[in-house]
């Protein structure tokens, strides 16, 4: 049961209502995630405002699915592992590369260098070594590139942490974080 009022439709502000409206066109309903940071409708607005953002970005949905596996998994966050599963399988990614990606494990030597990469900065809370950005770019990554792992690690570190805090109820086929 989750710890945080999950705001349901009926119960919404204007505001929330008016943020669920754009999310149900989007995706035909509103994550549990959403009902959650929608207690405080501004911050929601801001982060589906960041992530669109995120979606103008040079990584496909792939990429940024795969990112948000590791660090869902590097955060053990059971609902992020179940929510980007199950999007990571509606995009048609690998799915036998999906369970490694929880690990932020991939045989594609590219996004091996930007899961990788994102570890490192979960890991050391954005204080990589100058030997991780080196590697990174050895492997191709650009300093774009890098700018948007960052961009992609945050995002998904929110949601992991408000996900943890508020422990919402999962809405999505169950993943483990820890079982890949």
């Amino acid at each position: 049961m989750a710890r945080i009022n999950q705001i349901a439709d009926e119960n919404a502000s204007a505001p929330a209502a008016e943020l669920f409206g754009a999310i149900k066109s989007k995706v035909g309903m509103v994550p549990n995630l959403y009902r959650v940071v929608a207690n405080q409708p501004a911050v929601l607005g801001s982060f589906l405002q960041f992530n669109e953002g995120l979606n103008g970005g040079s990584f496909d949905i792939k990429t940024r699915e795969a990112i948000a596996l590791a660090v869902a998994g590097a955060n053990k966050c059971d609902y992020c592992a179940s929510a980007h599963t199950a999007i990571s399988k509606m995009v048609k990614a690998d799915e036998a590369e999906i369970p490694g990606h929880l690990r932020g494990k991939s045989s594609d030597p590219r996004l091996q260098a930007i899961l990788t990469l994102a570890l490192a900065i979960v890991e050391n809370r954005g204080s990589v070594a100058d030997a991780d950005l080196a590697a990174a770019r050895e492997a191709g990554i650009t300093e774009a590139e890098v700018v948007e792992i960052v961009a992609n690690v945050v995002a998904n570190i929110f949601t992991n942490y408000v996900n943890n805090v508020a422990q919402t109820d999962i809405d999505f086929p169950v993943v483990k974080s820890d079982a890949a």
